[in-house]
């Protein structure tokens, strides 16, 4: 398949989904209230539609958009089909910077928390930058990463310990779960551009991922500059799982599992994976934000707790498949 037709195909699922999620929810809605609410937004069916649901879905499919486009990156730079937005530690000091945020207060003011966790993530993407144009081996990368979010779990366990009240550890536990809840316009244009930012830089680094399917040093010797590969890709996808983590908390798996969704029909391309992977991510999201919404239980669930146990046996089933096409 054509990387336009797949494009085109992604997209008008994810169009299809964003519709059916801005459809349903807890308030049900007639068609004449459909109709008023296209025709006067400013009515009470104009206000559930337009300022609630749809803000949440388009949040959906930025931050979708953002952890499949940074997954995909991260598998081509490493070359590694398991890497995730997540291993270079960039989810956990965002996730650290949020529950500072909360824990010391500064959640009052607004934005504090979203501007706590991209400047988390800001950090631990400067780290790995560094990192990177100094080692030349990716397992420098993941070992240091790994490190990374260690470090960074065991410095959010201690806010959570030294948390001031039962409410604040409440909030710090909602974020780290993930969710677009009470999501509006504002939300979804704070994070607009850092993603926007980071896409650039991810996509700026395609044609070296595809050249570094030949071996690093068949890439090097046909002239990819590698430092600064690793510069954007590293960097492009620390501002996208950094805006990602500023809008809706830390949410896992959409960036592991949504390359691999549509790898086949790229043809495992490094470069042509990049757009359906993003479009794949969105779809995911919002699929999964519908989900928590619809499942009947007292409280909503949240946003990570539902990708997790949705997603990790679908990908269980993938990683199946591919360990019986090894095989034959």
């Amino acid at each position: 398949m054509s990387l336009l037709r797949l494009c085109l195909l992604m997209l008008l699922l994810l169009v299809g989904a964003a519709a059916l999620a801005v459809s349903l929810g807890e308030t049900p809605l007639s068609l004449a209230q459909y109709g008023q609410a296209l025709s006067h937004p400013a009515s009470p069916p104009g206000e559930v539609l337009w300022s609630i649901r749809a803000p949440r879905v388009a949040v959906a499919i930025l931050v979708g958009g953002a952890l499949g486009l940074s997954g995909a990156t991260m598998q081509g730079l490493l070359r590694n089909p398991l890497a995730d937005p997540g291993v270079l530690g960039v989810s956990a000091l965002s996730g650290l910077g949020a529950a500072v945020a909360i824990a010391s207060g500064l959640a009052a003011a607004p934005g504090a928390i979203e501007l706590s966790a991209l400047v988390g993530a800001l950090l631990a993407g400067g780290m790995v930058v560094a990192l990177a144009a100094r080692f030349r081996e990716p397992e420098a990368l993941i070992l240091f990463g790994v490190a990374l979010s260690a470090f960074g779990g065991a410095l959010t366990a201690l806010v959570f310990n030294l948390s001031p009240s039962p409410v604040a550890t409440a909030e710090i536990m909602a974020w780290l779960m993930g969710s677009v809840q009470n999501r509006d316009w504002i939300d979804a244009a704070r994070a607009v551009v850092p993603m926007a930012l980071g896409a650039v830089l991810c996509l700026r680094a395609g044609r070296g991922l595809r050249m570094l399917t030949l071996g690093e040093e068949a890439a090097r010797l046909s002239g990819l500059p590698m430092t600064r590969l690793r510069v954007f890709a590293v960097a492009g996808s620390a501002l996208l799982t950094g805006a990602a983590v500023a809008a809706a908390g830390v949410i896992g798996f959409v960036g592991l599992a949504a390359p691999h969704l549509v790898r086949a029909l790229v043809r495992d391309d490094p470069k042509r994976l990049l757009w359906p992977s993003a479009l794949a991510g969105a779809l995911l999201l919002v699929l999964a934000d519908l989900a928590a919404r619809l499942i009947p239980t007292e409280q909503e669930l949240k946003l990570g707790v539902v990708t997790a146990l949705f997603g990790a046996p679908a990908f269980a089933l993938l990683a199946w498949r591919a360990s019986r096409s090894w095989r034959s």
